[in-house]
């Protein structure tokens, strides 16, 4: 005979912090589809090796950031990462030298 497993009692629910289109964070109960550094206005995807190395070494948690979607990271200012996103980066990079 098998016994069934006890379901965990359910807890708060979780809320996660993103950033909106205007830069400010705000709370969801959704969690963000890509990552960003603050200081670098840069985003990426969540697996990004460029992001998870920084993070080992230490680094970068403290400025990182959270987006539901890559609209509201270009409209918060953020560029597209060059290791993680190449074809976007290309395209941003492209966008920029053109601009007089």
């Amino acid at each position: 005979m098998t016994t069934a497993p006890i379901p965990a009692a359910p807890g708060p629910p979780r809320t996660y912090t993103l950033t909106g289109p205007e830069g400010r964070p705000y709370a969801s109960a959704t969690p963000g589809t890509l990552g960003g550094h603050r200081p670098g206005r840069r985003y990426g995807r969540l697996d990004c090796p460029s992001a998870l190395r920084a993070i080992a070494a230490g680094h970068y948690v403290r400025h990182r950031v959270f987006f539901p979607d890559e609209a509201t990271a270009t409209a918060a200012g953020y560029r597209p990462c060059a290791v993680c996103l190449p074809e976007k980066y290309r395209q941003w990079k492209a966008r920029r030298t053109r601009t007089p």
